[in-house]
C-alpha cells in the first residue's frame, strides 16, 4: 500500500482507531500546522482542522472527493480490500464524486429533504418520541436506564425507516448490527469488507421489496431514478446501493450521536440545562453547541489534493495527498472559539462548525437531524425533569471509533439518583 510522506520527513501523527483519548489528538491537531501528516490505518493522510484553512479547503476547485481522479494508490489498486475504512472511499455515491457526477447523484436524494417533506416528518418525530418515552416510563426507577439503547437510538431509526418506506427492516437487530460495522473503523479489512458485502445484500433485499410495492418515500423515488433509464439522470446498479447505503449511514447515525451528547452535555452541566428548561435559551442553542462540543463524525474520510497546495503556514500537501477533514478537532479549535474553545457553553455566541459539513457536501440531511433534536430533547427533559447521569460522565465509554462520536451507552437515571 502506498505511503504518503511528508516532504520534510517528519513522522505521522497516528490515530487511534478506537478513539480513546480524542482530547490527545484535537490537542496535537490544534496546536499543529496547517496540516498535520496522521496515519489512518497504516494510509497516511494530512488532517486538518483549523477551521479557517478547512473551509476553504472543502471548497478548493483542486480538493477532490474522487479518488479514482485524485488518489494515485486508489487508482493502482492499492487501496481496494486491503484498507479497513475503504467503504468510506470506495462507493458510488455522492460522496465521493465531484462536479456534474455529484449534483447528479446529490439530486436525486435532495427531493426527500425538502422544507416541506421535513416539516411533514416533524408530527411523526413527535409520536415517536412519546411512544418510546411512554415505554421507558414503565422501566423500573431503582436501576440506570441506558437512555443511548432506548431512545437516542431507537427515535432517529425509526424516522429513518419512514422516510424510506421501510420501517420494519430497518429496525431489525441484525441489520443494526451490519450498520454499527460500518462505523467500527478498528475492523480488520477483512472484516470490513465482509461487513460490507452483508450491508450491500440486505439493501439489495430491501430495494427488491420496494421495487414490487413502491410507495411515497425515499426507498421509492431511488429505485424509480434506477429503473428509469433517463439519460443523465438514472443510477446505475452500484449507484443505487450505495445512494441508499448513504441514508443509513448519515441519516441515523449523526442523530444517534446528536441527541447523545446534547444529553449528556445538559445533564453534566445543570446550571445551563435549567436556563433551557426555563426558556432562557433555546434548545437549538443547546444542539447546535452539542455539534460544535462533539461532533458526530470527528473524522470524514477522504479528500485528495489534485495539485501541490501551499497552506498558509508554507505546509504544502503534495499532489496526490489524502486529505482528512477533522471535523471534531475544528469544533474545538482556539483560532475560532478562544480559550473557551474546550468548555460547553450554550450561551456562547459563535457555535460555527463543521459537523454537517461544508460546501457542495454539506449533509442534506441536516435540517432533519435538527428537526429531530428540536422535538426530543424537550420532550425528554419535560418527561423526566429528574434525569440524571448514573455515571459521571468523563466515565462514559466512548463507541471508539474515529468516524463516530457517542458512547457505548448513556446509563441513566430517569427519577434522579435513588436516595
Amino acid at each position: 500500500m502506498e505511503r504518503e510522506v511528508g516532504r520534510d520527513g517528519a513522522s505521522p501523527l497516528v490515530l487511534d482507531l478506537m478513539a480513546r483519548c480524542p482530547h490527545l489528538e484535537r490537542e496535537a491537531l490544534n496546536s499543529g500546522p496547517a496540516a498535520t501528516l496522521v496515519d489512518v490505518a497504516g494510509v497516511e493522510a494530512w488532517a486538518v482542522s483549523d477551521p479557517a484553512v478547512l473551509g476553504p479547503l472543502l471548497t478548493d476547485s483542486r480538493v477532490s472527493k474522487d479518488p479514482n481522479r485524485g488518489w494515485p494508490a486508489f487508482r493502482r489498486g492499492e487501496i481496494v480490500g486491503t484498507w479497513a475504512l475503504e467503504p468510506w472511499v470506495g462507493v458510488h455515491n455522492m460522496l465521493c464524486r465531484d462536479g456534474a457526477d455529484h449534483r447528479r447523484l446529490r439530486s436525486v436524494m435532495s427531493s426527500a429533504f425538502t422544507p416541506r417533506r421535513i416539516a411533514a416528518l416533524v408530527p411523526r418525530v413527535e409520536a415517536i418520541a412519546a411512544e418510546l418515552l411512554d415505554a421507558m416510563a414503565e422501566l423500573p426507577t431503582d436501576r440506570p436506564v441506558d437512555l443511548r439503547e432506548h431512545y437516542a437510538y431507537p427515535l432517529p431509526m425509526r424516522v429513518i425507516g419512514e422516510l424510506l418506506g421501510l420501517p420494519g427492516q430497518a429496525a431489525r437487530p441484525e441489520f443494526r448490527a451490519i450498520v454499527d460495522g460500518v462505523f467500527a473503523s478498528h475492523l480488520t479489512p477483512e472484516e470490513s469488507h465482509a461487513n460490507l458485502r452483508a450491508f450491500r445484500e440486505t439493501l439489495d433485499g430491501m430495494l427488491e421489496t420496494k421495487r414490487a410495492e413502491p410507495g411515497d418515500d425515499l426507498t421509492s423515488m431511488l429505485v424509480a431514478a434506477h429503473d428509469s433509464g433517463e439519460e443523465g439522470g438514472s443510477l446505475d446498479d452500484r449507484e443505487l446501493t450505495d445512494t441508499f447505503s448513504i441514508v443509513f449511514g448519515a441519516g441515523y447515525e449523526t442523530t444517534v450521536n446528536l441527541l447523545d451528547t446534547a444529553v449528556t452535555g445538559l445533564l453534566d452541566h445543570p446550571a445551563q440545562l435549567a436556563r433551557v428548561r426555563s426558556g432562557e435559551v433555546a434548545w437549538s442553542e443547546a444542539a447546535e453547541e452539542a455539534l460544535r462540543f462533539e461532533a458526530p463524525i470527528p473524522y470524514l474520510p477522504l479528500r485528495y489534493a489534485l495539485e501541490d497546495i501551499e497552506l498558509a503556514d508554507g505546509t504544502v500537501i503534495p499532489a496526490g495527498g489524502p486529505i482528512l477533514a477533522a471535523f471534531g478537532a475544528a469544533g474545538r479549535h482556539p483560532r475560532a472559539h478562544g480559550p473557551t474553545a474546550d468548555a460547553f457553553d450554550i450561551t456562547r455566541p459563535d457555535k460555527r462548525h463543521f459537523s454537517f459539513g461544508h460546501g457542495a457536501h454539506f449533509c442534506l440531511g441536516a435540517p432533519l437531524a435538527r428537526a429531530e433534536a428540536a422535538a426530543a430533547l424537550p420532550a425528554l427533559f419535560e418527561r423526566f425533569p429528574q434525569l440524571a447521569l448514573a455515571v459521571p460522565a468523563e466515565e462514559l465509554e466512548p463507541v471508539g471509533s474515529i468516524v463516530s462520536n457517542g458512547h457505548r451507552a448513556l446509563p441513566v437515571w430517569l427519577a434522579g439518583p435513588p436516595r
